[in-house]
């Protein structure tokens, strides 16, 4: 999955290529329907969350209303990154990475421990795992201090109370209804 996400005006001092090559998941817009249970996968970790597409975009969405979607989108970038084996693109993502997310200068700065520790030399020999330890800070701080609060929000709760109708069966309804009647009489 790419990690680039479109970033709005409050990011206008962003690089220019950060704001041209950032966009969502596959680049199409969300359908708003996500498969049966994808909710409950949600719920279950945030791991399986971000795992998803739908769940990524519902996640940001949430984040973006505390004013912390870079937590994300840091993440998001970090996995990608990982998975770039040319050493001159590397070296270009790296770069939009510290660039965005870490420098003091940064549009989209995260707030982790060690962060003044990474200059921009490091950026001349990367290597797939050298913002693991930030990845992983930020990791955290998502799953024990966003994740739970985005489980309680009406972006994650719609979604699960749509699919849980959807999933009941109409003559369980009808059923329902019938017994709610026969007892309130």
């Amino acid at each position: 999955m790419c990690w680039r996400a479109q970033i709005h005006s409050e990011t206008a001092e962003a690089p220019d290529s950060v704001l041209r090559d950032i966009h969502d998941g596959d680049g199409s817009s969300s359908s708003g329907h996500q498969s049966l249970k994808s909710t409950a996968k949600w719920a279950s970790s945030l791991e399986n969350l971000l795992e998803d597409p739908e769940g990524v975009q519902r996640f940001r969405e949430f984040l973006k209303k505390e004013f912390s979607e870079e937590n994300v989108l840091f993440w998001l970038a970090c996995e990608d990154f990982k998975k770039t084996e040319d050493r001159k693109q590397m070296q270009e993502k790296a770069k939009e990475i510290y660039m965005t997310f870490l420098s003091n200068k940064a549009s989209s700065q995260v707030n982790v421990e060690g962060q003044s520790r990474l200059t921009e030399k490091i950026l001349e020999e990367p290597h797939p795992l050298m913002f693991q330890k930030l990845q992983d800070q930020i990791f955290n701080l998502m799953k024990y201090d966003s994740y739970s609060r985005f489980l309680k929000s009406d972006l994650f709760l719609k979604p699960k109370r749509t699919e849980e109708e959807e999933e009941e069966p109409p003559d369980a309804q009808t059923a329902a209804k019938r017994a709610s009647r026969i007892y309130n009489t």
